[in-house]
């Protein structure tokens, strides 16, 4: 029933920063896990970051101090704080919701990183 939209995305240059955006039709907080996935081309997608609706993040080692994930329930959205990307960021971002009985993803955003 859930949906999820994500939008942000676009091309950067290394070293900058950009937000990417996860919009849900369901309110955000009625969720019990949140958070992003990545596709690389030529790779297997991986977990970026997991947040649980009351415990703490869980970020992949390779975006440890770089990403961060933020949530607002008001706007039944949350974020993807990125800053001091490198090229082998560039991948496919899929926001992810997990409730009691489904999970929900997105259709993803493209970042490119590139000079």
């Amino acid at each position: 029933q859930a949906q999820l939209m994500e939008s942000g995305g676009g091309l950067v240059q290394p070293g900058e920063s950009l937000r990417l955006s996860c919009a849900a039709s369901a309110k955000s907080f009625s969720f019990t896990t949140i958070g992003w996935y990545r596709q690389a081309p030529g790779k297997q997608r991986e977990m970026v970051v997991l947040g649980k609706r009351y415990g703490s993040r869980n970020y992949a080692d390779s975006v440890q101090g770089r990403f961060t994930l933020v949530r607002d329930n008001v706007k039944n959205t949350w974020y993807l704080d990125m800053s001091s990307l490198k090229f082998e960021d560039t991948a496919v971002y899929l926001c992810y919701a997990e409730s009691s009985d489904a999970t929900y993803w997105g259709q993803g955003t493209q970042v490119t990183v590139s000079s």
